[in-house]
């Protein structure tokens, strides 16, 4: 490649680049730069490399068009969901984006609010632009979208949505996140631990559970009574809280809660309790939701689901579909990740 001559090259280019100019400054063939760019032919690594970096210096963008043409795809996927909030398909839509577009896929997002018909006239308009395969993303582990897939004419892949038994899905584990959070309270010292969590209709609810049991069992602690069941709420979380901490003769000196709501709400009944977070009770959430867990006070610990890795991992399992490679069928569970701030005690900032 002429590197004394690139930015002179870039700085001359006029209108669209092409890719003979993508040729003429790797030095290589028309022919071998398009070979290189979509990825075909047989050709020496350094000589690939060469090319897309050219590309990249020059700003190239093939035609669209003219690549779907020549590989019989649209370079585009759909992401369909009834997260019409963007709560938890935002990070999933996130990491996918990131994942695809180094390799030249665009990602086309559709939201349905749990509306079949509109899911119905979506899912057509996936197909009529004839995206490569869709995603299904939704916001709770155990009901997926009102959606006939059967007839579906591409891949399909389920993320945080529930997932047919021959499917392929991602979800985050949330019994392993469970068990960290728990885990590194008992850590710290913490030896009465106890559990308030969201509804028993979510599946996510038992997994939590079985995580805070694990949790402790392998610390050699009892749970402290049973996991306290009820709203995904900060009233929820405040009201339990006035329980817990009121004229009960023993009480918890940890609270692991299902999500960072009702950790919210936990906090302000410690705080009108004369309680201090982490000093008298120390507080973890699930779900890391920054806008709850970074304006808590203090800081919230909480449970990463590390949704942008669902969403990646989702989007290049998508793709090995497409291409025809063999996947194989099931739920895969990712893990997540204990984001340690003040309010567990554990020297945070």
């Amino acid at each position: 490649m002429r590197d004394d001559a690139t930015s002179d090259l870039r700085n001359e280019v006029v209108g669209r680049v092409t890719i003979r100019d993508v040729a003429l400054e790797a030095g290589v063939s028309v022919a071998t730069a398009s070979k290189a760019l979509n990825e075909r032919g047989r050709m020496t690594s350094e000589t690939r490399e060469r090319v897309r970096t050219a590309a990249r210096l020059l700003g190239f963008r093939p035609n669209a068009m003219a690549r779907a043409l020549v590989h019989q795809r649209s370079f585009t996927l759909g992401l369909l969901t009834s997260d019409t909030y963007g709560r938890f398909t935002l990070p999933v839509a996130a990491g996918l984006s990131a994942a695809m577009s180094d390799r030249g896929v665009s990602v086309f997002l559709c939201a349905i609010d749990d509306d079949p018909e509109r899911a119905r006239l979506n899912l057509e308009a996936m197909e009529d632009k004839r995206v490569d395969g869709l995603v299904i993303a939704g916001k709770r582990i155990d009901r997926t979208l009102p959606l006939n897939l059967a007839s579906a004419r591409m891949p399909v892949v389920h993320v945080v949505a529930a997932c047919p038994p021959d499917g392929v899905g991602f979800v985050p584990d949330d019994e392993g996140g469970a068990f960290l959070a728990v885990s590194h309270l008992a850590r710290l010292g913490r030896r009465r631990i106890a559990h308030v969590t969201g509804p028993r209709s979510f599946a996510a609810v038992p997994l939590r559970e079985a995580g805070w049991r694990r949790a402790l069992g392998e610390a050699g602690l009892p749970p402290f009574g049973e996991a306290l069941c009820g709203e995904w709420s900060e009233r929820f979380g405040y009201e339990t809280g006035q329980r817990l901490f009121g004229a009960a003769a023993e009480r918890p000196d940890a609270v692991f809660c299902g999500n960072d709501q009702i950790a919210r709400g936990l906090i302000d009944a410690l705080a009108q309790s004369g309680l201090g977070v982490p000093e008298d009770v120390a507080v973890v959430g699930f779900d890391n939701w920054e806008l709850f867990a970074q304006a808590a006070r203090p800081p919230l610990t909480t449970v990463d689901m590390e949704l942008k890795d669902l969403g990646r991992e989702a989007g290049l399992t998508l793709l090995d579909m497409i291409d025809g490679k063999p996947v194989e069928p099931g739920l895969r569970r990712l893990p997540c990740r204990l984001v340690v701030r003040r309010s567990c005690g554990g020297g945070a900032p």
